[in-house]
């Protein structure tokens, strides 16, 4: 077996700082990566969702981007309706603030 000296010289020295020998290092390397490939490979495969939505900004949104506002502005109202139905909302359960 052929392994770069530079590799082998980091292991021995990993070796002697942990007082291991050179070939309990290099087994539980050969172990690392051979369980690494097994869990990869046994990994159930991950779908991701794509959108099919048209990209831009809602009409509502476009609109008053189109009127010159700008879209930072637009996002602070939308924030402030979002926390003014959410405190309707709270109210109407009788959720005290």
């Amino acid at each position: 077996m052929r392994i770069d000296e530079t590799l082998l010289n980091e292991a021995k020295a990993y070796a002697a700082r942990n007082g291991r020998s050179l070939n309990s290092v290099m087994e539980d390397a050969l172990r690392q990566l051979i369980n690494r490939s097994t869990e990869v490979a046994e990994r159930p495969r991950v779908e991701l969702v794509t959108s099919t939505a048209v990209p831009g900004f809602q009409s509502w949104a476009q609109e008053r981007l189109d009127a010159g506002e700008k879209l930072e502005h637009i996002l602070y109202d939308l924030d402030d309706e979002q926390q003014i139905r959410a405190a309707g909302e709270q109210e109407a359960r009788g959720v005290a603030r």
